[in-house]
């Protein structure tokens, strides 16, 4: 923002930034999958980020100076709504994050400087089960929850 040199009262005030509490955005990761010489595991990794991995017991972080850690203002449940034309392999799972500390706030979402999963949305029913446990997040009937559902269904959980 910028101030005009003439507003006397705009730089009387104190600028202290603006305080909110945390934000529920959204985004996704990668499940690396084993297969001939890789090796997969039972964590979730950065879409873009290759060595970024989310650890079920602490908070994803990021200096927002650089990277931080990225999310969408909108619900997001495809590669092509992530932006992921990547030819890099594995599956995808989308959900919720909530973020907090330092955030750059951008067009389409957000660069926060801490980030910790709190849903996961859509994707492969086996997969979303499997990290829902590894991370203790609650599981529900995908079936029944995505059959129909829209951004505006109270039942969907978007």
């Amino acid at each position: 923002m910028t101030l005009s040199p003439n507003n006397e009262a705009a730089r009387t005030l104190k600028h202290d930034g603006i305080r909110v509490g945390e934000i529920i955005a959204y985004r996704a990761w990668r499940v690396i999958v084993s297969w001939w010489l890789r090796k997969g595991d039972d964590l979730l990794h950065s879409v873009l980020m290759q060595d970024y991995v989310w650890h079920p017991d602490k908070p994803a972080s990021g200096d927002v100076r650089t990277h931080g850690i990225y999310s969408f203002r909108h619900v997001i449940r495809s590669k092509e709504d992530y932006g992921y034309t990547s030819g890099r392999n594995g599956p995808l799972l989308y959900g919720k994050v909530k973020i907090w500390g330092e955030i750059i706030e951008h067009e389409a979402g957000y660069r926060s400087e801490f980030g910790k999963i709190v849903s996961l949305d859509y994707g492969a029913p086996e997969l979303l089960d499997k990290f829902s446990k590894i991370y203790g997040l609650a599981s529900f009937d995908l079936g029944s929850v995505w059959r129909g559902a829209s951004d505006n269904d109270p039942a969907s959980p978007n």
